[in-house]
């Protein structure tokens, strides 16, 4: 089969950071299923790795961590699926991704993809819902369900207009809470209001002094979506006391929790991965999120944040994507199809 991957963490503007290659069809054993990819999405996570490492690998890697395709094949175990059905999902950090004609990818983890979306609108969106839902319904002490409840609390989304915050919004939104998140130009202000947000705040100012221009001296909840560090200081103040914060980005500082014990203030991490990298107990939520989201982005409830779409399938479009998301200033997705 064919597949893009690097053996050297080069700039993306190396022809070499992303190279076509071939490797064998791999086989589905277990709970796997074999499915043959359609459409891939870039995420930051891309960037990082391909970026942010050291030395030669002997094997090329295969990334990519959104994907949409058809069931080819399934192992043994497997009992959510069958051949033929269409699939979307973030897939696994240990795992080789979704960068090739084929991928093997844990059933757990696999979701029908939505019936009324393209490849490249179900492509855009697994990852970033995963981290989304994950981070507001299970690391913040939100019950997606009690709208009555939640629509009496405030939540202040750090990055409303990129990949995750784009579907965050949506998600708050839905489950009634009500939304501050912050953006900072023109087109990006109303991307965040079209995708749920009450309000916004720009970033690249002072977010104590703007939050509390609108009226909030407290909020409940924050979720955090891009540079820990610089807004470390700002969540620290502006959360209510016994409020929750949680992040989905890594700090190169050290995360200084004692600004959080005078108001007994709350701070968890979200990372999509941990479900698969541990085979935790709870690993099909995934599937079962994917699943409920599915069903939503069906209905209307959600929609894709799908903003580019490239083709076809090879090295030099991929890096053309990479080179996108590593610009900064996406809103939305991109996503690769063949």
């Amino acid at each position: 089969m064919n597949a893009i991957g690097f053996n050297d963490h080069l700039p993306i503007t190396d022809e070499h950071s992303l190279q076509d290659f071939t490797e064998a069809v791999p086989v589905a054993k277990g709970h796997d299923l074999l499915v043959h990819v359609s459409a891939v999405s870039v995420n930051p996570v891309d960037i990082g790795v391909r970026r942010g490492g050291h030395g030669h690998l002997s094997q090329p890697r295969v990334i990519g961590w959104d994907a949409v395709g058809e069931v080819a094949a399934v192992g043994g175990q497997v009992q959510l699926f069958n051949v033929g059905d269409r699939v979307y999902y973030a897939g696994s950090f240990k795992r080789a991704g979704s960068d090739s004609d084929y991928q093997l990818v844990d059933e757990r983890i696999v979701g029908r993809a939505p019936q009324h979306l393209s490849d490249a609108e179900a492509a855009a969106m697994p990852l970033t819902t995963l981290a989304a839902w994950e981070a507001l319904f299970e690391q913040l002490p939100i019950d997606p369900d009690d709208k009555e409840d939640n629509a009496k609390h405030n939540l202040l989304i750090i990055n409303g207009a990129g990949g995750v915050g784009s579907i965050a919004t949506q998600l708050a939104h839905w489950a009634g809470l009500h939304v501050i998140a912050t953006a900072s130009r023109p087109e990006t202000i109303d991307w965040t209001l079209a995708h749920g947000a009450d309000e916004t705040v720009n970033h690249r100012e002072d977010l104590v002094k703007q939050v509390r221009n609108l009226g909030y001296h407290y909020v409940d909840y924050i979720l955090e979506l891009n540079n820990l560090d610089a807004h470390w200081n700002e969540m620290a103040e502006l959360i209510e006391p016994s409020g929750w914060i949680a992040s989905i980005t890594e700090n190169h500082r050290p995360v200084d929790l004692k600004r959080l014990t005078q108001k007994r203030g709350h701070f968890a991490w979200e990372w999509m991965y941990t479900k698969s990298f541990f085979h935790t107990a709870d690993m099909q939520t995934q599937h079962d999120i994917l699943e409920r989201a599915a069903k939503m982005f069906d209905d209307g409830t959600l929609k894709s944040t799908l903003t580019k779409q490239l083709s076809p399938f090879d090295a030099a479009t991929l890096r053309q994507a990479h080179s996108l998301v590593e610009s900064g200033h996406m809103m939305g997705k991109v996503v690769v199809t063949r």
